[in-house]
């Protein structure tokens, strides 16, 4: 598969173009992108001083950079030439997830922004979206509380999805928010609830022993 970019900007009148190819634009956080970024010299040769990869994540109009990488240094792009510079840019650990259950999640957002700069001019590039998809861990505890009956709401970029209730547990809690820490070698999981107050549940609730059993109750699905 392919993911070819829309955006082929110019560098002033006659200056170059740049176009960022993704092999795939489906990735994990702590997985690499991988792909290309095609060069077109414009009318005369340009002393391309570098070109800079940034993984930025957007949510709502809020923009934040979650890594960057310099892909090549100084080089001349003669007029007209056609060049290709391999590009293997990491995706960090604790990128938001902006795909759930294979549907995107309103309002989040992660891209690459290609940055060209040549001498006295420089492209401040537009983003390349990508879908980032939960690691192996994170997506088998969201099926097993979606198995169990909870539904999906939202999530946002610190990695916490909310959940409205599964119906045996609408008793004691209206909403149940999941939220990830992950590591080099670990994924940490963490419950909480928006519980209802004591008089509309009529009793008190084990909450150690409810939370043990929905975690049970998760690793066994």
């Amino acid at each position: 598969m392919v993911f070819r970019s829309l955006r082929r900007a110019a560098l002033g009148v006659g200056g170059p173009a740049v176009d960022t190819v993704l092999d795939d634009p489906e990735t994990r956080p702590g997985e690499s992108l991988r792909g290309a970024v095609h060069l077109t010299g414009g009318e005369r040769d340009v002393e391309i001083e570098r070109i800079v990869l940034t993984v930025l994540t957007r949510d709502g109009t809020a923009t934040r950079e979650l890594g960057r990488h310099e892909l090549a240094g100084e080089f001349r792009l003669k007029a007209g030439e056609a060049r290709a510079v391999p590009l293997q840019i990491a995706v960090p650990l604790g990128t938001p997830i902006t795909h759930v259950f294979g549907e995107r999640v309103p309002g989040l957002a992660v891209g690459v922004r290609t940055e060209l700069e040549v001498a006295f001019a420089h492209d401040p590039g537009d983003l390349d979206f990508v879908a980032v998809h939960p690691l192996p861990a994170e997506a088998a505890a969201l099926e097993a509380l979606r198995a169990l009956g909870f539904r999906f709401n939202s999530a946002d970029v610190s990695q916490v999805f909310d959940f409205w209730v599964a119906p045996q547990y609408q008793q004691i809690a209206t909403e149940v928010a999941v939220g990830f820490t992950t590591g080099a070698d670990f994924v940490e999981l963490v419950l909480d609830g928006a519980v209802r107050s004591r008089h509309d549940r009529g009793e008190p609730v084990d909450w150690e022993a409810e939370v043990d059993r929905l975690m049970r109750q998760i690793g066994q699905i």
